[in-house]
């Protein structure tokens, strides 16, 4: 799905169950427009397209914290399709506050 000259993102955190996991997140060129992706288990999570990669990842984590995962952090793998290994920082995402029960 991911397409020569996109970004890649491998996305680690904590599942709705409070499950460590590590996945990578591809992004696929709409017009104009991007939609990250990312596969777990057997979930499929896809934005709508969306300006910029920057701004579907975005949407993906805050479409990810809504369904409950926590401690989300995300490092840049590939930028316009060249490889970066684990040379670029991770970036971590707060987790919105809990309501209390």
């Amino acid at each position: 799905m991911a397409e020569s000259g996109l970004d890649k993102h491998q996305l680690a955190g904590f599942d709705d169950r409070e499950r460590g996991f590590s996945r990578p997140v591809e992004f696929e060129q709409v017009g104009d427009l991007y939609r990250a992706i990312i596969r777990y288990e057997s979930v499929r999570v896809t934005t709508d397209p969306h300006p910029t990669q920057d701004h579907a990842l975005t949407v993906l984590i805050q479409t990810l914290h809504r369904r409950g995962y926590r401690q989300l952090r995300t490092q840049k793998s590939f930028r316009n399709g060249m490889y970066l290994g684990s040379q670029e920082l991770w970036v971590e995402y707060p987790d919105p506050p809990q309501a209390e029960p």
